[in-house]
């Protein structure tokens, strides 16, 4: 029996809640900007090509990844509210530092660089948050503590596309502030929100959030950086080591999890512009209601998820969720005949002007000061000659990306979700910090690695390839995930103190 007063229990799911609204603006800090960060560039730094699209988006999980062991290790000995405060407001001010990167005359697209990388580093504070709840929950709170952190997250994802589309009204242009040197426009008016967003959230982490510990049974107990609150337990019942082999395992599988959207995300606003024709406006506008799309059936997921681990645990949901996944990246394999329209072909084929002879030997693609037709947009739309592929692969159609989409909006979010309760589960009542760390950075690696291995892939090779090999990548994970299943269980379960 757990003896609990109803005031201490008010008070451990208050800074539960506030633990939510960190991981929610965590990642609203991600995805505010995901599908104007490529438009932006090319206009602020003409510069700036796809590949160097791929070390924007990584960056922020470059700095992610240097950050989580170092605030999970924080929090294994010091209040948690410091790394929390400290990550929070390294994000507010990275969020503002965005908002001026069109100020500088030159190296723009390294100042978006940096910015997209400190505020990477703010959001380092995952691992802390994490940690916090696996401690501050019973085991039979775990899953559903775990599940509501990661739709909070994914509800961090449906409303930060929805916060760009609505600044889209703003537009380009937008208004200028001569005296901050600011241009609040459809790119800067996301970031300086999730600034004020930010800066709220620190309020409430001093004023709500107060530092709690039980242990798989629910029993209260201090813990090194407890301010306080709670009440000593004569068995912890913490002795025992931890499978390790599971740990090691768990990080491989939520780094594939991770790597495999990563790429969805990043490829999102590219493919759209090369396959369907789209403008830069356009892409951010309807991959932003596409995303928003997901992430909303991302939360019904979560909910269904709770429920359904109680009948069939958590194990078994993950494998579900890996075969979702892979058949949606099936699906989003180009086949068919008909091949993309190419940038600026009404030039080729029918449109160029009389122009002197050594004009005509040049390729129409660097031929931008000829006089364009008339339905034809300043910008170019279609898939570039540059990428040699385009002229011999077909298009992905619209219905293929659409039925991808929603098959990867219902693995992930499951696949998401079980990693995070199995990995707490299997760590047990010992502080996990550090592990939590671990696991942030796996997938901050993972977020590193996707855009990169996409934009490389996908501009020199073409979606064929990048998306055959990510297939590949999820049937290995599910090889491994077969391996250690019977290993996957809770640290009280594995020393007979819990039945499963």
């Amino acid at each position: 029996d757990v003896v609990e007063s109803q005031e201490h229990y008010k008070s451990r799911w208050r800074s539960i809640w506030i633990m939510y609204l960190t991981m929610f603006l965590s990642s609203v800090g991600f995805s505010i900007v995901i599908m104007s960060v490529w438009p932006y560039l090319q206009k602020i730094d003409p510069t700036a090509d796809a590949s160097f699209l791929g070390w924007i988006i990584a960056s922020y999980s470059i700095g992610q990844m240097v950050a989580s062991p170092l605030f999970g290790l924080w929090s294994n000995y010091r209040p948690r509210r410091e790394p929390l405060v400290i990550s929070t407001a390294i994000s507010v001010a990275a969020n503002c530092l965005y908002a001026y990167v069109h100020v500088p005359h030159s190296h723009n697209k390294y100042y978006m660089l940096t910015a997209r990388a400190l505020v990477g580093f703010g959001a380092g504070n995952v691992a802390v948050v994490r940690s916090y709840i696996a401690g501050a929950t019973s085991l039979t709170e775990r899953t559903s503590a775990m599940a509501n952190t990661s739709a909070c997250q994914a509800v961090g994802f449906i409303l930060g596309p929805v916060f760009q589309t609505c600044f889209t009204l703003i537009g380009e242009e937008g208004v200028t502030w001569k005296f901050l040197c600011l241009q609040l426009n459809m790119y800067t008016a996301p970031v300086l929100f999730g600034a004020l967003l930010g800066v709220i959230n620190i309020i409430l982490i001093f004023a709500i959030f107060r530092e709690h510990r039980v242990d798989d049974m629910g029993r209260q107990y201090k813990s090194i950086n407890s301010d306080g609150e709670g009440s000593d337990v004569l068995d912890q019942n913490t002795e025992g080591s931890i499978d390790h082999v599971a740990v090691v395992a768990l990080n491989i599988l939520f780094f594939v999890i991770l790597f495999v959207f990563a790429v969805f995300e990043t490829i999102a606003t590219p493919l759209t512009m090369d396959m369907y024709s789209w403008t830069r406006k356009e892409a951010v506008f309807y991959n932003g209601i596409i995303l928003s799309a997901i992430g909303i059936e991302s939360v019904i997921v979560f909910m269904v998820v709770k429920i359904l681990s109680k009948k069939t645990g958590e194990r078994a949901i993950l494998h579900a969720g890996l075969l979702i996944v892979l058949v949606g990246f099936f699906i989003l394999l180009p086949w068919g005949k008909k091949l993309p329209n190419i940038q600026w072909q009404e030039i080729r084929n029918n449109s160029i002007p009389r122009t002197a002879p050594s004009e005509m030997l040049a390729p129409f693609w660097s031929l931008p000061e000829l006089q364009l037709p008339s339905n034809h947009t300043a910008e170019p739309v279609g898939c570039p000659v540059t990428q040699s592929w385009c002229l011999n692969t077909p298009m992905i159609y619209l219905a293929q990306y659409i039925s991808s989409d929603v098959l990867i909006g219902l693995g992930y979010p499951v696949c998401n979700v079980m990693s995070y309760t199995l990995y707490s589960k299997v760590l047990g009542p010992k502080p996990q910090g550090i592990y939590m760390g671990w696991l942030t950075a796996s997938g901050s690696g993972a977020r590193i690695l996707g855009p990169v291995f996409v934009s490389q892939i996908y501009t020199h090779l073409g979606p064929r390839w990048a998306f055959s090999l990510i297939c590949g990548v999820v049937v290995v994970s599910l090889l491994l995930l077969e391996i250690v299943y019977k290993r996957l269980i809770a640290f009280s379960v594995r020393y007979g103190r819990m039945q499963e």
